[in-house]
């Protein structure tokens, strides 16, 4: 099945950054309705880094579902501003993270990435926390 567009909620999350990461990532149909999930326990990484990792993860994953136009919500400030070139990514480490996404999103029609406080973003947090639970286990 092939979507128009996505509404996808990802998360990426290390315990005493950096430490044991996870990243979460719900995926919404036009319907509101969730198509699929991620919750992927990554390794040691910073939250910044699990928060790219998240991201990535969910660009492959849509490619996979056959969309055509991505809508992301994240709760790391900095990353959106990254993504949407209002801040220059200087960490060495985030650099090729970022550089992936944005090869990653050319095959899309329309890509936007928006900051939401963390309260609206408690499902993909969830998925996150699940990860690491299962990754220290």
């Amino acid at each position: 099945m092939k979507y128009s567009k996505l509404t996808i909620y990802t998360d990426g999350g290390a315990r005493n950054n950096p430490g044991p990461a996870g990243i979460g990532a719900v995926f919404y149909n036009e319907n509101k309705e969730v198509i699929a999930e991620i919750s992927e326990y990554i390794g040691l990484a910073t939250n910044n880094q699990a928060e790219y990792k998240a991201l990535l993860a969910a660009i492959e994953k849509a490619k996979k579902l056959g969309a055509e136009e991505l809508e992301f919500y994240l709760d790391s400030e900095l990353v959106v501003k990254q993504l949407n070139r209002e801040y220059r990514v200087k960490d060495k480490n985030l650099a090729p993270l970022f550089v992936k996404i944005y090869n990653a999103t050319m095959g899309f029609k329309k890509v936007t990435f928006k900051h939401i406080p963390r309260e609206m973003n408690k499902e993909a947090d969830r998925l996150v926390n699940l990860a690491i639970d299962k990754g220290l286990k």
